[in-house]
């Protein structure tokens, strides 16, 4: 108890005197950038385009310009972590999903453009989120109880994706060019995207886009086990020893010893899209097709030997796992096509009407060496259809209906997850009521949802209500609110119908039919001050679950390997969030400012439960920047807790420091939008490890990485 009211009073501390988003930071002055928190701008993306403002998504932050640009990585988890209350699951650097307030998996929605991703990344932590940042114009993390807009299982927000395949503007120019090229020395990553914007009549524009990146083995800091597994594997040597097992117990003191880099943890990925629209001031319409393509490679865990009995005999498990023979790589493929309309009505009681839709085929595959070991096939589509209210003496809102269906199949020898089908249809209104100094807004939802596992013969059925109610209030600079929210999440597939051993994650999953939704009380209070040189936002929330779901490990092993199983218990989640930039003054041409931000989540499951597992710790990122109109000089530092609050049979995770500096140059000034940007990432080669990582004890951050970044825009 001493430990959480030290770790929060410091917290609290740090960010009212200097902590705030460094993105903030760096686009105030950026021309080419839109404001990182659109509550500033008036922009709603995703959500409510029709509304000025929307107190419920409190915390709403960005990505967006040159940050994108210097911040983008293989995988969005990786992209999104400079932003208050995201952290990473980090399987690998071909693998990486956002976690949002200590949630992950089903529990945060990853959208493109405003619907589902449509791939399979919340079905296992080693499974790709098909977004590349290279061709993404802006990147929006969306916190609250609004969120519920998008499903009742986005309790831990909203990550969307913005990207120009269906165009929203016809070029003033013959064409319209972006593009985007860089390198890392850590991985050795070479990376490059483009896209073209042609107008081919007045109302008319095609888009083209396209991209490639490719990385090598990540280098890494120090040991790449943790002190934990370096002691656990250290220990099955002596073992293997005793027993006359020379060679795997040579073997496992080798990867004990391991520095350097991360075996099997290259990354080749290339995407591609073609995109056309009607624009008129009386609507829009617009379709895409896009392909995503990638390959990487999974790193073992030292000590497990699990592998198929059709692919490995018997007493040769132990030997092709140590030796690396049987390397396990994912090949992974989605098409997609696209669609999106809006329609003004012309006046009357609704002003706009908007539909989206998005169809996607999905296929990946799981080998070992070269053997195929499992593939994994979906089918998606989400549609989604909204009316918008004109605004009558403050009083606006929208009413829509959603609509999700996916069939997944599973076939091969660690197939899982049984062949299963899933159908969800949501209703939902959000109203918006401007009283004079007071703000209230209110949201509600119902879904219903089916998951059928055909060969199984079960057939399950969910309801479940969700509403929100926030009330904020504005005095002067300073706007104060406060959110709350009833939501209802029905189980995936994958906690429900999982059974048997994946090698991709190397364990045994083991899912639960009986599960029940998951319900949740939720509320935050949240502060926002905006003025001419300071800015900043606190937000503190709690969650209470009834039946939350989660999956833990059991101590026992199957097929060798470890049994993680799902469980269903009461839990509560709770934390805060900070982020301020301040703008000191000017100094040689340059204006100094400092931002940075703090964000902490305390989770524990209910009668004696424990920790939630992998939920990460308190963490702190401040940063001095210098401004010019064609440069910019950036130092920052982010310290990350040791994580000690963690589930049985999770080992700890040590505290670690990154320090970072950066430099921007506009070599024809801000009004051109040419950049160059060079960054220097872990400058003292420290070894970091994130503890919402499955594979955080054998897959560390990278170490000191070098980056070149070139982005034009004309």
């Amino acid at each position: 108890m001493k430990t959480l009211l030290r770790q929060s009073a410091a917290a609290s501390i740090l960010a009212c005197m200097l902590l705030a988003s460094p993105s903030q930071a760096q686009d105030q002055q950026d021309a080419d950038a839109n404001d990182d928190d659109f509550h500033r701008t008036g922009e709603i993306v995703v959500t409510a385009p029709y509304f000025e403002r929307l107190d419920l998504l409190a915390g709403t932050s960005a990505l967006s310009g040159k940050d994108l640009a210097q911040q983008s990585r293989g995988q969005i988890g990786d992209t999104l972590l400079s932003l208050p209350g995201v952290s990473a699951t980090s399987f690998t650097p071909g693998s990486s999903r956002p976690v949002l307030r200590g949630f992950q998996g089903n529990r945060v929605a990853v959208l493109t453009d405003g619907i589902g991703n449509i791939d399979a990344s919340n079905t296992s932590a080693d499974h790709a989120v098909t977004i590349e940042s290279l061709t993404t114009e802006r990147i929006e993390v969306l916190r609250g109880p609004a969120v519920l807009l998008f499903g009742g299982q986005a309790v831990g927000g909203a990550v969307n994706a913005i990207d120009k395949r269906i165009p929203r503007a016809v070029p003033e120019e013959f064409a319209h060019v972006d593009a985007l090229a860089g390198y890392g020395s850590a991985a050795d990553e070479w990376s490059g995207g483009a896209s073209v914007d042609v107008p081919v009549a007045q109302r008319f524009v095609v888009h083209a886009d396209g991209s490639y990146r490719k990385s090598s083995d990540l280098r890494i800091g120090g040991f790449q086990l943790s002190p934990d597994l370096r002691t656990e594997v250290l220990e099955l040597a002596d073992a293997e020893q005793l027993e006359g097992n020379g060679d795997e117990a040579a073997a496992l003191r080798d990867a004990a010893s391991h520095k350097g880099r991360v075996p099997n943890s290259g990354v080749e990925t290339w995407t591609a899209g073609l995109g056309t629209a009607f624009i008129d001031d009386g609507g829009n319409l617009g379709v895409s097709v896009s392909l995503y393509d990638t390959s990487y490679g999974i790193p073992r865990r030292p000590g497990t030997g699990h592998h198929p009995a059709d692919i490995v005999g018997e007493g040769q498990q132990v030997a092709l796992a140590e030796s690396g023979e049987e390397a396990v790589t994912i090949g992974l493929r989605q098409y997609r096509a696209d669609l999106r309309g809006e329609v003004e009505t012309g006046g009357g009681f609704l002003e706009k009407l908007t539909f989206r839709a998005g169809y996607a085929d999905y296929q990946h595959t799981e080998f070992e060496g070269d053997a195929i070991g499992t593939v994994f096939k979906s089918q998606g589509f989400e549609g989604r259809i909204e009316a918008a209210q004109a605004n009558r003496n403050g009083w606006r809102g929208a009413s829509g209906l959603q609509y999700v269906s996916r069939d997944f199949d599973a076939v091969g020898a660690e197939a899982f997850v049984p062949p299963n089908r899933t159908r969800q249809l949501g209703l939902f209104t959000l109203q918006e009521f401007d009283l004079g100094g007071v703000h209230l807004e209110a949201a509600l939802r119902y879904d219903r949802v089916t998951q059928e596992a055909q060969r199984r013969g079960i057939d399950r059925g969910f309801n479940n209500m969700s509403a929100a109610i926030g009330i904020a209030y504005l005095i002067d600079d300073l706007k104060i609110g406060i959110n709350a929210s009833r939501s209802g999440r029905a189980p995936s597939v994958e906690e429900l119908f999982s059974d048997g051993p994946h090698v991709a994650t190397q364990a045994y999953e083991i899912g639960d039919p009986t599960l029940g939704s998951e319900k949740a009380w939720n509320a935050e209070i949240y502060a926002r001050y905006d003025s001419t040189n300071v800015d900043a936002t606190l937000t503190v929330y709690s969650n209470w679950f009834n039946g939350f779901i989660f999956e833990a490990a059991t101590g026992v092993e199957q097929d060798d390997l470890p049994v993680f199983q799902y469980f269903q218990n009461n839990a509560h989640f709770r934390g805060f969030e900070a982020d301020m930039s301040a703008r000191l003054g000017h100094l040689s041409g340059f204006d100094v400012v400092v931002d940075g931000v703090a964000d902490y989540t305390r989770a524990s499951i209910s009668n004696g439960g424990g920790p939630v597992p992998r939920i990460p710790p308190l963490r702190l990122l401040g940063g001095l920047e210098l401004q010019s109109g064609d440069l910019d000089l950036r130092g920052e530092v982010e310290w990350a807790d040791s994580q000690r609050h963690n589930a049985a049979f999770e080992s700890e995770t040590a505290g670690f420091t990154l320090v970072n500096a950066s430099a921007s140059w506009r070599p024809f000034g801000r009004d051109r939008n040419i950049s160059l940007i060079a960054s220097a990432n872990n400058l003292f080669d420290a070894t970091g490890r994130r503890a919402a990582s499955f594979t955080k004890d054998y897959v560390p951050l990278a170490g000191r990485d070098f980056r070149l970044t070139a982005r034009l825009s004309f």
